[in-house]
């Protein structure tokens, strides 16, 4: 152990409590203060102190509430402190986050004490280096372990006994008690086993949907009808559950997660969004990594091997739906959209998109309605023009373009083939807007350039 160079060192003690697995805030920074106390009694005194709760170890101290706070205060020259002392390694530091640490220590001459090196750390010991770096590894090695048993134990819950793993209910379903943990470390504590049963007031309402989508009916038209019939989306009918979401109708995307859903066969499935962890800033690695959810592949699922609570659709009916999904026509490799992302409309100012009619490509508005819902009788008419009307008149438009006042447009050797004015569009991220009244397609550009489109045939 190193000794300190003098007596009477005022010290800052340092902890932090995850509130997972039950563990108890109170207790947990009593342990560790009481190590810190015995560790300085000879040295000092502790003077203040920063405990974080609820601070996963893996965040760094940027981000975590009071260790930042600490940081801060040591930067102050009228600290009133010279050390830093921590009852745990595990508490304080996660993987690199030492090394990242001891540079700012030495620059605002603070020193660190910990149980592991017996008080003082170091910085410049090569032997406490070595441990400091071993600490990291082992306490990162418990999280990886951790999380590699808990994954693994609720992938067998799942699949052998169909256990619930928490979350919200789908909807048209509800949680009832399903007696109590099964753990008895968990049951001792008042936990319960919950498990899934229609809802009576939503079941129904999913049922509904599948017989719908059975008979051929497209999503827009069953979120139509749903919304016609004023009947809640989940977060309206859910809303304690949902709060993050406004609740205000069925929307595409709600349709289809349903539809989508094989929970509804009766079978209990997970992870099929799981939780990863992804470096905030890949410039800054020292910022640390944070929690985000993305839909995993089919592949990667975990059904029950056997129904676990009651179904909504037969697993005949849920896997024939989900074929209705793409439908392929024979001629969708044959439409080639060339002004795709090119035009915008002159009502509205939105970008016109793709569509084919009649056997031709064409470009729309909607103004911003969808098919899920009503149009509003104010809403203008929507526009509709074929790219067939718009390509002849492209070269006329470039050379109108290619004038003395547009830099960059040279009028020698023009590209007036159709696929070079494209490109020369793209290449220069310039669109065209079309005005249904006036028949006229202009580039926006700062001075008027436009073209008038023949009638429409």
């Amino acid at each position: 152990m190193i000794e300190p160079r003098r007596r009477g060192l005022r010290f800052v003690f340092y902890g932090r409590v995850s509130t997972e697995d039950h563990q108890d805030p109170v207790s947990s920074r009593a342990r560790q203060r009481d190590q810190a106390a015995v560790l300085v009694a000879r040295f000092g005194r502790i003077v203040a102190e920063y405990f974080d709760v609820g601070q996963s170890r893996v965040l760094p101290w940027s981000r975590r509430p009071e260790a930042a706070a600490l940081v801060v205060a040591m930067a102050d020259p009228e600290r009133g402190f010279d050390a830093i002392v921590v009852g745990e390694y595990e508490r304080g530091f996660y993987g690199s986050q030492f090394a990242l640490m001891a540079p700012l220590f030495e620059h605002y001459g603070v020193q660190l004490w910990m149980p592991e090196v017996g008080g003082r750390v170091d910085f410049a010991g090569e032997g406490h280096e070595q441990l400091m770096i071993a600490l990291g590894i082992q306490s990162k090695r418990e999280i990886t372990r951790a999380r590699i048993r808990v994954r693994t134990a609720m992938a067998a819950q799942v699949r052998e006994q169909g256990r619930y793993q928490g979350g919200r209910p789908p909807y048209g379903y509800r949680l009832v008690d399903a007696g109590p943990h099964p753990n008895r470390a968990h049951a001792a504590w008042g936990r319960r086993a919950w498990r899934l049963e229609p809802d009576p007031d939503t079941a129904p309402i999913v049922t509904w949907m599948f017989a719908q989508r059975r008979a051929g009916h497209s999503l827009a038209r069953i979120t139509r009808a749903l919304n016609d019939a004023d009947v809640p989306c989940p977060s309206a009918a859910d809303p304690k559950r949902n709060a993050h979401r406004s609740g205000a109708g069925w929307t595409l995307t709600t349709v289809r997660a349903i539809l989508c859903n094989p929970r509804y066969t009766g079978r209990q499935v997970w992870n099929r969004q799981p939780s990863e962890h992804e470096l905030i800033d890949p410039g800054n690695t020292g910022l640390g990594h944070r929690q985000v959810q993305r839909w995993n592949l089919p592949d990667g699922w975990v059904i029950s091997t056997r129904p676990a609570h009651p179904a909504l659709v037969s697993e005949a009916d849920f896997i024939a739906l989900q074929g209705m999904r793409a439908v392929a026509d024979g001629t969708r490799s044959e439409r080639c959209y060339l002004l795709a992302g090119l035009l915008r409309c002159g009502i509205c100012g939105r970008r016109l998109e793709s569509c084919w009619a009649n056997n031709r490509a064409a470009y729309r508005c909607r103004h911003g309605h969808s098919s899920a819902s009503r149009p509003d009788p104010d809403r203008p008419k929507n526009l509709y023009i074929r790219q067939d009307r718009i390509l002849p008149h492209l070269p006329a438009l470039y050379v109108l373009l290619a004038g003395p006042d547009l830099a960059g447009w040279p009028t020698s050797a023009l590209p007036l083939g159709v696929a070079d004015i494209i490109g020369r569009l793209r290449a220069d991220r310039m669109t065209l807007v079309y005005d249904p009244e006036t028949r006229a397609l202009r580039a926006d550009t700062r001075e008027e350039v436009k073209v008038i489109l023949d009638p429409a045939r």
